[in-house]
This record gives C-alpha cells, sequence and structure tokens, in this order.
C-alpha cells in the first residue's frame, strides 16, 4: 500500500477517532514543582497514562487493520431473505443470495388468509428481484468503531428489493377472494324431528386486499408462508346466546303436545308439528323464536274443521225457466290470529299447554237479500249457435254448465277465462276440432269458441259493455260476420284471448245456458235497458286464398275461402218508442282461408 493510500484509509480513521479521544474521561493535569536540577531528575508520568496510550493503540492498530482487510465488503451480520451474506465481498454475497434464494422464487408462494390456506404463483403476480438493488441496500462496512465492534455480536435483517407491478399483485390476490371471502353464519336452532339441535355460528371474513398486497411485496421471498391480513366480518348472536335459547325456548316448546279447544272437537298439536312451525332468527344479540302460524294452521284446521260452518253464496237458478234465489248460508269459521297469539307464550310453559279457538262470521260474498235486489226479472239479450260436432259438443255443454248462473253485479266485469279457469283434460275437456293457420287441426278443449261466440251475442244483444275480444282470423260461416269471438289459454291455463264484457247497468245480470247435442243457447238476464239492432256492413277488400301443402298425416283437404274486410254496427234504442241512444260500429278484418292440397 502506498503512503498516499495508507493517508487515504487513515484519515477516516483520524476523523472517527478525534469524537472517540473526546469522549474519553477528562483529567486534570498536574503541576508539579520540580527542582532546578538535571534532567536526569526528571519522574515518569503517572501509570494510567501510560496503559490507556497503550490501550489506546492497540484499539486504532486493529480497527486500521479491521478497516483496510474489509474494504467493499458486505457489512457483518448482515441477513438478506434469512441469507446471511454479512463479510462476504459484494459479488461473492449476491452469488451465495442467488444461490440460496433464486430457486425459490419460481416456487408458488404459500399463503394464508385466516383459516384459509392457498399459494400465488410469482411468475403471474409479476413478482421478481432486483439484486442489485438488494446489495446496494446491504450497504457497505461503516466506519463508526462501535458498529463494527456491535457487529461481532449481532445481526441485521435487509430486505430483498423486489420489482413488481402493484395492480397485477393486487389482481393476482382478487381471485383468491372467492376462497377467502365468506359471509358470517349466523348459529340457529334446528330439529331433528321432534329433537332441536344447536347450529353453532361461523364469524366471516374479508381479505384486506391493500393490506395483503404490501405483505405479498414485502415477504414473498422469505420462504415462509405470507400472512395476509383480513378484516373479520362478526355474527350478530354468539355460541352462548345459542344455547341460551335452545335451553330457554326450544327444549321446552317441543316438550309436550299443545291442544287448541274448540266448539265440539279439539285439535292436538303433538311436538313434531310444533318443532315444524318453529325457526330461530337473530334480534340485535340474541336468538328469537319465531311461529309459522301458517304451518300451524295446516296441522290443526282438519282437526277442528267439524266445528266450522261453511258459508254458501245466494244463487240464482232456472226452474220451469223462470229465475229464483237459492238462500245464502253465513259461515262459521276459526279466526286463526287470535287463536294463535298465545302460542309463543304457551311454548314456554311445563304445564297449560292449551289455546281456546276463536271463532269469526263469514257473511257470504252474495247475501240473500242482495240477490233479490239484482233485478233479475226478464230476459235482456239471447243468442243461440248450432251445427257441432259430438267431440265439440262435449266441449261446449262441459263450459256452459261452469257459466249457467253466473252472477254479474253492477259495475263488475265478467272473463270467460278468469271465470272457468284452465280448460284442459284434468277438468273433462276433450279433443276436438279447431282451426289452426287456416287449416283444420284438433286440440282439447276445441269448441269453446262457439260457446263464446254465442256468449258474446248474448251480451251483446243485452246492451253490455264490450271490455275486450278478438274476432277469429279467418272468416267460419256459421258465425255472424265481424259478431263473432274466439278464446285461447296456454297448457297451463294462463289466458292468451279472452272474452270480457261489463255490466254497465245499476242492476245485475244473470247468464243462463242452454245446451242440446245439436244447440247451445246463452240468456242474459237483468233489467231491460235497450233494444238493440244489428247492421252489418258490406264486405270490401277482398284477398283471394293461397294454395299451400297439407300435412302428411291427418290431411284434410279445403278449397279456402277469400279473405275481406266488414263492420258490424249495434245500435241501442230506448225500449218502447225505438229512440236511437247511441251507435257502435266495429270493423274487422278475416285473412283468406288457404286452399289446402293434400299430398
Amino acid at each position: 500500500m502506498t503512503d498516499a493510500e495508507r493517508t487515504e484509509v487513515l484519515e477516516p480513521v483520524t476523523e472517527i477517532l478525534e469524537p472517540v479521544t473526546e469522549a474519553m474521561p477528562a483529567v486534570e493535569p498536574v503541576t508539579e514543582t520540580v527542582p532546578a536540577v538535571g534532567a536526569a531528575d526528571a519522574r515518569p508520568g503517572p501509570p494510567w497514562r501510560r496503559i490507556a496510550g497503550s490501550v489506546l493503540g492497540v484499539f486504532v492498530a486493529l480497527y486500521s487493520v479491521d478497516l483496510l482487510v474489509s474494504q467493499g465488503d458486505v457489512p457483518r451480520g448482515v441477513t438478506v431473505a434469512g441469507v446471511d451474506v454479512g463479510g462476504l465481498k459484494r459479488s461473492a454475497a449476491e452469488d451465495r443470495l442467488r444461490a440460496a434464494v433464486e430457486p425459490r422464487l419460481t416456487r408458488p408462494v404459500p399463503v394464508r388468509a385466516g383459516d384459509v390456506d392457498a399459494t400465488l404463483d410469482p411468475t403471474w403476480a409479476g413478482l421478481r428481484p432486483d439484486w442489485e438493488s438488494t446489495m446496494d441496500q446491504a450497504g457497505a462496512q461503516p466506519l463508526n468503531p462501535f458498529t463494527r465492534i456491535a457487529s461481532f455480536f449481532t445481526t441485521r435483517e435487509s430486505a430483498l428489493i423486489t420489482h413488481a407491478d402493484q395492480a397485477q399483485v393486487s389482481n393476482a390476490l382478487a381471485n383468491l377472494r372467492a376462497r377467502v371471502d365468506r359471509q358470517p353464519v349466523e348459529g340457529t336452532i334446528r330439529f331433528d324431528g321432534a329433537s332441536p339441535v344447536a347450529v353453532e355460528p361461523k364469524p366471516g371474513q374479508l381479505l384486506d386486499l391493500t393490506g395483503a398486497t404490501k405483505a405479498v411485496l414485502d415477504n414473498w421471498s422469505a420462504g415462509t408462508a405470507v400472512v395476509l391480513p383480513v378484516t373479520p366480518a362478526p355474527v350478530k348472536v354468539t355460541s352462548e346466546a345459542v344455547h341460551a335459547a335452545l335451553e330457554k325456548f326450544a327444549k321446552p316448546a317441543v316438550s309436550a303436545p299443545v291442544v287448541i279447544r274448540g266448539d265440539g272437537a279439539d285439535a292436538h298439536l303433538d311436538p313434531k308439528a310444533i318443532a315444524a312451525a318453529l325457526r330461530f332468527e337473530p334480534s340485535d344479540s340474541a336468538l328469537v323464536m319465531k311461529v309459522d302460524n301458517g304451518k300451524i294452521v295446516d296441522a290443526a284446521k282438519g282437526q277442528l274443521k267439524p266445528t266450522e260452518q261453511e258459508g254458501k253464496d245466494a244463487e240464482i237458478v232456472f226452474s220451469g225457466g223462470q229465475p229464483s234465489v237459492t238462500p245464502s248460508v253465513d259461515g262459521k269459521t276459526v279466526d286463526w290470529d287470535p287463536t294463535l297469539q298465545p302460542l309463543p307464550d304457551v311454548l314456554t310453559r311445563g304445564e297449560r299447554r292449551e289455546l281456546t279457538a276463536k271463532y269469526h262470521n263469514a257473511p257470504a260474498k252474495l247475501t240473500t237479500d242482495q240477490a233479490k235486489g239484482l233485478g233479475i226479472t226478464q230476459v235482456i239479450g239471447e243468442f243461440s249457435t248450432g251445427g257441432f260436432a259430438a267431440d265439440s259438443g262435449v266441449n261446449i255443454r262441459k263450459v256452459a254448465e261452469k257459466v249457467n248462473g253466473a252472477v254479474v253485479k253492477p259495475g263488475e266485469t265478467f272473463s270467460l277465462n278468469g271465470y272457468t279457469g284452465p280448460r284442459g283434460a284434468a277438468q273433462g275437456y276433450v279433443d276436438a276440432g279447431v282451426i289452426e293457420n287456416g287449416a283444420p287441426a284438433r286440440a282439447i278443449g276445441g269448441g269453446i269458441s262457439q260457446f263464446a261466440t254465442t256468449l258474446y251475442n248474448a251480451a251483446y244483444f243485452a246492451g253490455l259493455k264490450d271490455a275486450g275480444h278478438k274476432e277469429h282470423s279467418y272468416y267460419i260461416s256459421r258465425y255472424p260476420a265481424a259478431r263473432e269471438a274466439t278464446v285461447f289459454e296456454n297448457p297451463d291455463g294462463s289466458s292468451v284471448i279472452d272474452l270480457k264484457f261489463t255490466n254497465d247497468a245499476p242492476t245485475g245480470v244473470v247468464i243462463q245456458t242452454i245446451w242440446t247435442p245439436s244447440s247451445i243457447t246463452v240468456r242474459m238476464w237483468g233489467t231491460k235497458r235497450y233494444d238493440v239492432e244489428s247492421v252489418p256492413g258490406p264486405r270490401t277488400d277482398p284477398v283471394q286464398a293461397t294454395e299451400r301443402p297439407g300435412p302428411p298425416e291427418n290431411c284434410h283437404a279445403s278449397a279456402g275461402a277469400p279473405g275481406f274486410t266488414t263492420t258490424d254496427t249495434r245500435v241501442l234504442k230506448e225500449p218502447g218508442t225505438g229512440r236511437e241512444i247511441r251507435r257502435e260500429t266495429r270493423t274487422v278484418h278475416y285473412d283468406p282461408s288457404p286452399k289446402i292440397a293434400c299430398p
């Protein structure tokens, strides 16, 4: 080493020793009177000064040697990612660190979030080490002598510097949410038959994405599982509260039957039926018992049925061609809400587990007096059609029997689909002829449109208000043009095309149907308001039929028929005077019926 190099090295040593020397205890100078004799008579200084000087010299020498031999090394005691690289040359330290750490940096990183263990692919997450920055951060040799001495006895962990796209890491972690995140599951009580069982609550957790991203960036290279922070999602009801509800409510509730005392008969609710009606819900910090009254009613109503009186509306029947009123009957039924109101309290008892059934009267929807006051005195509209096949006649008779006696109160609207409900095989309707896309076909309920046309015309001549109807797409010659109707339902009974009319009179209307094997007649009874006249219009805008092939099976050839447009005008007149009150015109367009050519 040249003098210049030594000077370069020792200058910082001197700079460091100066504060060390200044830090040593101050020594008061000793003043002595020395006799005026020769130099040989001078006495040496105190011994402690000689010892201190020697120690200091040794310390300086050792420090200088340590400083000289460790120039450019990583400081002693430094570890990176758990690997000891202290005291090595920078290149050697990097080689050691790479050899120990690099293999594990390509393996999946184990992570733990709450009670969930998973792994993270570092490559997919965009994690990679920065060796140069890592060695820079590990630092150079310290010049402070005390730091150098301490490095013989301590270690210091220096971070492995990582390059990563934080958004990419966050996206990778976000995919863990499907496994980590869960909502809290409240505790409850379920029943195994009639035996109550406590269901323990389970707290939820949500991944703290920001904190998890930082944890991965800081610790992914350590070779151990990275703990990802989660935000707890606590339950409302503790396990202690669940067990308290079990003992206080659930067990007593099914400990014995409950009896409902009725007028002449009782209903017995066994523990299994009670258990089926109970549920437990969190409320604040408690688990509260709820009773499903509907299930209690289902279990008890059959047993109390003999104590009830079924109500019956007044009916208008036709005997000898004239209407008469069958009296109404008021009903008496169990009033379940007040009956079951004390049940939650009764279920907590060990004895006197009884309820008293409460009843209320259920008046008829149409009382005898109301029926007599409807003004059903005369036929106000009537219409007949015929010429149907036997199978269609079955369906027409079925629907006619259903509608016969229907009462339409003032202001009410009658719906044919709504009144009859589904018209399928289950209700007794059969397969019969229909018109489908202009060609003959078959379907369950075929022929009902003939009854609809008959009913529509009876309401037409009774002067009732049309509330919605639709004509056939193709003209059928046995019906009056522009004065007919069709109906249609889906297989599930839902309405598609309906026939509706409104009773806009101040008095009631009753529908009478008369069926024979060759005809159907519908009469509207009420109080006459109008004389009604139908004025048919001319047929215009003819459209010629086109030919098309029929189906390969069950084909029925047809000559077709032209389409046209026509009108019908209803003229309403005052009875007796013939004074015209108003006219109502309806315009209808019929499509041409195609010519069907069978193969």
